[in-house]
């Protein structure tokens, strides 16, 4: 399934004429939102053709004053820089910016970050998610089980990655803290306070940080996937509805989506840096970068924007975060000669392009040493929908499907994930964004067990501890006797689960 419009690339919408036993929480189409406090000027100012671009430069030094001259006199003006890794955020409204800049003496890559001008502060309702109603929640809290929260019965997925198991030895530690890089996090839901981590919050849709209280909260007409992202982490295991996979770590909330639903570049490389820079373990991130679903080498913008992301992930790994990602919901082979990608730009005007899935890489799923993560159903397959690809994906774990395709045993009644919603409700989505923050979750256990372990290590132990999962072959989801993607490789790695089914018991008892 190809989404059109910008939206939260790496959850799925499953459509309505398929068989659902419960609720859906979709993602409704974002709506904008007034600018947080700091950002309002540079966004309500900027001029009609202003866009952002990104400017890289040697990193581990302040930006030169040559190159701050040479900005300004192509017509940009610098919203910040980070020097570490050498990206200076600039807008500007001359549209051979980029170009100029390029040939400037220290500019290693420039590019534009969207196609579309700098939005205004607007409101805009676009649609709500639909919640658990009162009469599920009810019927879940009667069947609970005895040390259980009230929703947990209708959490397959806890019992899929073992994660109800370790729960008996540890919820993790308070000391580590996932940072989920997403559309905001509604702290004040009680799944969340209890585990919320504000000095680790922040918003940075502007591609500076806004540290403003509550900025990293979603708007009232926001979407709702970085709260459910959050929960299916660490939901705390207090009496109240559901419980996370990992409900005693802390979880912090980064926004990089913009009001219109975006994920820009500028936002992205702020999140890493922020995260970096604030002792965040693991980072959860359930998008793709726009414009681009895939952005190619030999661009000379998507070159730049590539590189911006690149610097920022490897930063915050070098800070000591494991970055995980999802790998998206398009039954793509990411593995494969070619793909058709028929959304690019997705704030423009969209073309279906043939590219090379190792010269055009989905960022930040494809950089190198992020998790990238498909998702499964309620049976252990693949889900209908996820991306996979031999090399490409390492890891798997619960992200829903279709009740129809995947049917969850009693007493869960939906195949899809259940998560928290803002406003402190809970309810379903399905897609790699849910499998992503399983993921993310066990990895917090795993650094929990074992405090002092490098990212790498807590990488060689999700993948050593994942439960290998042989091909699906065939793997006809539907049913309709066609086969519907095609997996390649061993047992221990291959092409829809790399090295297997994350293992949260193993996380907390190896």
């Amino acid at each position: 399934m190809t989404a059109s419009l910008p939206r939260h690339r790496r959850a799925l919408v499953i459509p309505a004429g398929m068989a659902m036993a419960t609720a859906l929480a979709f993602l409704p189409n974002t709506a904008a939102t007034a600018a947080p406090a700091d950002a309002a000027p540079a966004a309500v100012s900027a001029d009609a053709s202003s866009l952002s671009y990104v400017v890289n430069v040697k990193g581990g030094h302040a930006t030169s004053a040559y190159v701050k001259k040479a900005i300004a006199k192509a017509g940009g003006t610098v919203v910040t820089s980070y020097d570490k890794i050498g990206v200076i955020v600039v807008h500007s409204s001359n549209a051979d910016f980029a170009k100029t800049i390029r040939t400037v003496r220290g500019v290693q890559s420039a590019g534009a970050t969207r196609n579309a001008p700098l939005p205004s502060a607007v409101t805009a309702d676009m649609g709500a998610p639909k919640a658990l109603s009162a009469a599920e929640i009810a019927r879940a809290e009667s069947a609970a089980a005895a040390g259980q929260d009230p929703l947990q019965g209708l959490q397959w997925d806890l019992p899929a990655i073992k994660a109800d198991k370790a729960h008996e030895k540890s919820l993790g530690s308070s000391k580590v803290t996932v940072a989920v890089i997403d559309t905001g996090v509604d702290d004040t839901h009680p799944d969340i306070a209890p585990n919320f981590d504000r000095a680790a919050s922040v918003n940075c849709v502007t591609g500076k940080p806004d540290t403003s209280d509550g900025a990293w909260r979603p708007g009232a007409q926001e979407s709702p996937h970085g709260t459910h992202v959050a929960g299916e982490i660490a939901a705390a295991k207090n009496g109240v509805g559901m419980t996370g996979v990992a409900p005693g770590v802390k979880v912090s909330g980064i926004k990089v989506s913009n009001p219109d639903g975006y994920f820009y570049t500028e936002a992205v490389v702020c999140g890493f840096m922020w995260a970096a820079e604030h002792g965040v373990d693991v980072t959860n991130n359930s998008y793709y970068t726009d414009p681009w679903y895939f952005n190619c080498k030999n661009d000379p913008d998507q070159t730049a924007l590539l590189e911006a992301v690149t610097r920022a992930t490897r930063y915050a790994e070098r800070k000591g975060a494991v970055n995980v990602a999802a790998a998206g919901n398009e039954n793509y082979d990411l593995a494969a000669d070619e793909i058709t990608d028929p959304v690019s730009p997705n704030d423009g005007t969209p073309s279906d392009r043939v590219i090379d899935p190792t010269e055009c890489l989905d960022i930040p799923t494809q950089l190198p040493g992020v998790v990238t993560v498909a998702a499964t159903g309620a049976k252990g397959l693949k889900s209908s929908f996820s991306n996979y690809g031999r090399g490409v994906i390492d890891i798997a774990a619960p992200g829903g499907d279709s009740t129809r395709y995947q049917t969850p045993e009693p007493p869960a009644t939906s195949g899809l994930i259940l998560g928290t919603l803002p406003g402190g409700s809970w309810g379903y989505m399905a897609g790699t964004s849910m499998a992503s923050p399983h993921v993310a979750g066990v990895a917090a256990l795993i650094k929990s067990t074992h405090p002092k372990a490098s990212p790498a290590l807590v990488k060689a132990m999700l993948y050593a501890q994942a439960d290998a999962t042989a091909c699906t072959d065939p793997y006809d989801i539907d049913g309709d006797g066609k086969v519907d993607a095609v997996c390649e490789g061993p047992k221990n790695r291959n092409g829809f689960y790399g090295w297997g089914t994350a293992d949260a018991l193993d996380a907390v008892t190896r």
